[in-house]
C-alpha cells in the first residue's frame, strides 16, 4: 500500500502538469486510497469524550477569538457571487455590472463550473414568475436580502457597492458578535442599506426586528456546516419563516471527502463527517443526498450541484482535489 502521509502537503507527483486548476475533475485511485486511510485513521482517534460537550456548547466563543485575530483580513471578497449566484444581482439593472457587460439583468447564466445539477429551466421559469410578482409590487418596495453567517461581510460589501437600486436592502446575520462589529466598523457600512445583527441560525427566535416573510434571497455560503446535525431542522425552519413565498435560498458549502476533510488529523473528528478545526470552529462535510433530505422537505430544490476542483501548485508539484456543493432552494410559491 503506497505511503500517502501529508498527501496534500508534501506528496510528489511525477506527472508533468500542465495545468493549475480543472474542473469536473474525479479524484485519482492514489487519493481515494489516501481519503479511505485517513477517514478511518478519524474514527480511531476522534476527540476525547470529555472534550466533545466542550466545543458542541460555545460554538460562537470559539469564530469570536477567530474574528478578533483575523478581523476583515482572512477571507477574500465574494466577487464570484456574481458568476454563481447571479440572481443576487440580476432582479435590477441599476447595478455596475449590468453596465460593465456583465449578464443581463432578468436573465439566468449558467454555470460553468458545475456538474449534476438540476434542471436549469425549471429554474429559469421559477425565477421568471417570482420577477413578475417582484414587478407587480409597489416601484418602491423594498428588495431584501439576508446573508446568514456573513462574517467579516465579504459578500454584504461587494453586493452594496455593484447594487445601487435604492429598493435593495441588506442583512448581514452572524453568531459571532466580533463578526458583526467588524461588518458595523467597516467604511462602506450605511445603516439606511443595511443592518447587521448577531442571530444563530439555530436559534428558536428569528432575527430581532426582521418580519417573517420578508426576505427575498437568502445567502448560506460555508455556513450550514459550522452548525452540529441536531441544529439543521430548526435552521431549516428559521429560513423558510424568513423567506417570501417564491423566495430563493442560495447554499454553497463543503462536500464529503474534500481536501479539508480528509487531511485532519487525529483528535479532530466529533462524529460521522463532523470535525473540529485547530481554532475549536466546527465543520461538516455533506453529500448531495444529504441536502436534500435537510431542505426538501421544505423547499423546492432548483439545483443540487457538486463543483469538483484539482488545483495544482505547478511549482511544488502539488496536487489538491477540492469538493464543493452548490444549491439553489426555493419556498413554494403558494406558500402561506
Amino acid at each position: 500500500m503506497a505511503n500517502l502521509t501529508g498527501f496534500a502537503s508534501n506528496q510528489r507527483c511525477h506527472v508533468k502538469f500542465l495545468y493549475l486548476i480543472r474542473d469536473h475533475v474525479e479524484p485519482d485511485d492514489e487519493y481515494l486510497e489516501y481519503a479511505e486511510q485517513q477517514i478511518r485513521m478519524h474514527h480511531e482517534h476522534p476527540v476525547p469524550t470529555e472534550k466533545q460537550e466542550f466545543y458542541n456548547n460555545t460554538p460562537a466563543a470559539f469564530w469570536n477569538s477567530f474574528y478578533n485575530n483575523n478581523q476583515n483580513k482572512f477571507f477574500k471578497d465574494r466577487h464570484w457571487l456574481r458568476i454563481e449566484f447571479a440572481e443576487l444581482f440580476e432582479w435590477t439593472t441599476d447595478r455596475k455590472s449590468a453596465s460593465e457587460g456583465h449578464a443581463d439583468a432578468g436573465t439566468v447564466k449558467e454555470d460553468v463550473h458545475l456538474a449534476d445539477s438540476s434542471d436549469s429551466a425549471v429554474s429559469k421559469s421559477r425565477g421568471v414568475a417570482v420577477a413578475s410578482a417582484l414587478s407587480s409590487e409597489p416601484s418602491d418596495a423594498k428588495f431584501r436580502i439576508m446573508e446568514v453567517g456573513c462574517g467579516a461581510g465579504n459578500a454584504v460589501f461587494p453586493l452594496l457597492a455593484d447594487v445601487s437600486d435604492p429598493r435593495l436592502f441588506v442583512y448581514a446575520c452572524d453568531y459571532s458578535k466580533v463578526a458583526v462589529d467588524v461588518v458595523k466598523s467597516g467604511e462602506a457600512y450605511d445603516e439606511n442599506r443595511c443592518a447587521a445583527l448577531v442571530w444563530d441560525l439555530s436559534s428558536t427566535e428569528l432575527p430581532p426586528n426582521v418580519q417573517p416573510g420578508s426576505i427575498d434571497i437568502m445567502l448560506m455560503v460555508f455556513v450550514f456546516s459550522a452548525l452540529h446535525p441536531s441544529q439543521w431542522n430548526q435552521a431549516v425552519e428559521n429560513a423558510y419563516r424568513l423567506l417570501k413565498p417564491g423566495g430563493l435560498l442560495l447554499f454553497r458549502d463543503y462536500g464529503r471527502n474534500d481536501l479539508a476533510q480528509v487531511r485532519f488529523k487525529k483528535s479532530r473528528l466529533l462524529e460521522d463527517n463532523l470535525y473540529i478545526r485547530g481554532d475549536g470552529t466546527r465543520v461538516y462535510f455533506f453529500t448531495n443526498d444529504e441536502l436534500a433530505d435537510i431542505f426538501g422537505t421544505k423547499f423546492e430544490i432548483e439545483q443540487n450541484a457538486i463543483d469538483r476542483r484539482l488545483i495544482v501548485n505547478r511549482k511544488r508539484e502539488l496536487k489538491m482535489y477540492r469538493v464543493w456543493l452548490q444549491a439553489k432552494f426555493r419556498k413554494p410559491i403558494s406558500a402561506d
